[in-house]
């Protein structure tokens, strides 16, 4: 069984190289190519997610190298959940991109660049997942690092090029502050494995441990847009393409706060920033928040929500306690897809309205009641309404939040409270304007309409370079209606009377993934609490890993 360890992150890089050879030529092999490898990694990530529970954690050193020389992957109940529920998403969203015909640019560039990209995405999602050292880590990250830019700079246009910009300068930051925590970590223990470091690093002086913490913290608080460490995501996220958009949202903030568990869990015990912890997850959600509720398009109010609800699974790193843990391992679980989720009903949206704009929609309960239900579903779970999995996690951080019954604690319990009935606020908003009153004057028709956005001046001929079926082909003479003079600062989206059967199918994919975490509650929160029990214990894992 140890064996199938590394297999989540060598199929997708394996299957890159396929994709790469074949590229344009054979885009229907491409396309199985990358559908096929996804299926496998779910299903090895669901074998290695039970085999984890039921025998303890798995690890294989590669190359038949002990630590600290070699490259240790390990797959314990936490890294299994997360690959299973990653996995499982990332494959909805592939298949959401292949109805919005994303991946369809044959007569535009003469190589095919989202398949290869989004493969070697998921590899180094994976490889963060089952890393078991700080260096595999952060090799993990800048695997991420390379195919995001790729994903979100896809069409060549100016706000997308700004910003990717913008993520990769962030980006780039947290990797030398986080070369920097490995330098120091090793320096002063002589080792980056996990395990190793789980029993050297307490013999530190408090001093070296508090530093090589807080380094490691703002490093994976970056990565987690946790507030004040945030404000580059809601800039970054919503100008790329509807699929990248979910996925980056819905998955890669979820990879800081996995590495924030892993790593306050094995390498540093105690709770020693517990109180910093809580301090930036109650600012997280306030200041969240309060930036959505000021929101009128659509994709940056999910923004902005996604910063609020990443407070909810810091609070439950910073409470330090088993149902704490718990309570936050589901919140990741269900966020991961709801968020999604979310940002994939945009994009219908954007494809039936025409725009994102609040303001300028309306009326689409009764024109596509489809839609209004796809919506309906995680907007409900997002606000935390009983009995959806967004009310399960929000219940368990609350009691361990009373049980702990600190001052912090209480304040988080109340932050959490007004978090969630703002949440619901919001999304009754999105609700009231975009489905349920009467559409406004110049509702978008059906066909290439123009739509207003941020493009500055050297965006205006973009036209050719964009996504051919994702709505931001841009206007060429061939898109141009009759008579019609564009300005620098439009751009053309297609509307559908009727979405894309394949893109309303893997959205509702992900609403039955959400709701199955509310179906299985009770196995869930047990599966959840016996991870955080592991968690706490540390010795399986550290006993896996050095084999003792």
């Amino acid at each position: 069984m140890n064996a199938l360890v590394p297999l989540p992150v060598l199929l997708p890089l394996c299957a890159t190289g396929l994709s790469l050879a074949f590229g344009t030529r054979l885009g229907r092999f491409q396309r199985f190519i990358s559908v096929a490898v996804l299926t496998a990694v779910t299903a090895l990530s669901v074998i290695l997610m039970i085999a984890a529970d039921r025998q303890g954690p798995l690890s294989v050193h590669l190359g038949d190298f002990a630590p600290p020389l070699g490259i240790t992957l390990v797959a314990d109940r936490l890294s299994g959940l997360m690959l299973t529920v990653s996995s499982a998403v990332t494959l909805c969203v592939l298949v959401y991109s292949l109805g919005q015909g994303m991946t369809d640019r044959d007569k535009e560039t003469p190589l095919a660049v989202f398949h290869p990209a989004y493969l070697i995405l998921v590899a180094g999602v994976s490889c963060t997942f089952l890393a078991g050292d700080l260096v595999n880590l952060y090799v993990g990250f800048e695997i991420m690092l390379v195919a995001s830019f790729v994903l979100l700079t896809l069409g060549g246009t100016g706000p997308r090029m700004r910003a990717g910009s913008t993520y990769v300068i962030i980006s780039l930051f947290s990797s030398m502050l986080f070369l920097t925590a490995i330098a120091m970590t090793y320096a002063a223990t002589g080792t980056a494995n996990f395990a190793q470091l789980a029993g050297r690093l307490a013999d530190l002086p408090i001093g070296v441990q508090t530093l090589i913490q807080a380094l490691l913290l703002t490093v994976f608080a970056i990565k987690a847009a946790v507030f004040p460490l945030a404000a580059w995501l809601p800039d970054s996220y919503p100008t790329a393409p509807a699929p990248v958009t979910a996925v980056f949202a819905g998955l890669l903030t979820k990879v800081g706060v996995y590495c924030m568990l892993r790593t306050e869990t094995l390498l540093f015990p105690g709770n020693r920033l517990g109180d910093l912890l809580m301090a930036v997850a109650l600012a997280s959600m306030v200041i969240g928040i309060l930036g959505a509720v000021a929101q009128t398009d659509l994709k940056r109010l999910l923004s902005f929500t996604l910063i609020s609800h990443i407070g909810y699974m810091v609070f439950g790193i910073g409470l330090a306690t088993r149902e704490a843990y718990g309570g936050a391992i589901v919140y990741v679980a269900h966020h991961i897809t709801v968020q999604t989720t979310l940002f994939l009903v945009a994009g219908l949206i954007e494809r039936r309205g025409g725009t994102t704009e609040l303001t300028r929609l309306g009326g689409l309960a009764r024109a596509a009641p489809m839609l209004a239900v796809l919506f309906f579903v995680p907007a409900m779970n997002l606000a935390g309404i009983p009995p959806l999995s967004g009310f399960i996690g929000k219940l368990g951080l609350m009691r361990a939040g009373v049980a702990d019954g600190g001052g912090w604690a209480w304040l988080l319990v109340a932050g959490s409270a007004a978090t969630s009935l703002l949440t619901l606020y919001v999304v009754a908003k999105v609700w009231n304007l975009t489905f349920w009153r009467a559409a406004p004057p110049g509702q978008a028709a059906t066909g290439t309409v123009l739509e207003s956005g941020d493009d500055s001046d050297d965006d205006a001929d973009a036209g050719p370079d964009r996504i051919r079926g994702t709505g931001d082909e841009g206007i060429t003479p061939a898109h141009r209606p009759a008579g019609q003079a564009v300005a620098a600062t439009l751009r053309a989206v297609t509307t559908t009377s009727r979405l894309p059967r394949t893109m309303v199918a893997a959205t509702a994919a992900t609403i039955a993934i959400g709701l199955a975490f509310t179906v299985f509650a009770d196995p869930l929160t047990a599966y959840t609490d016996r991870t955080a029990a592991e968690l706490l214990q540390r010795t399986p894992y550290v006993q896996e890993v050095l084999g003792r």
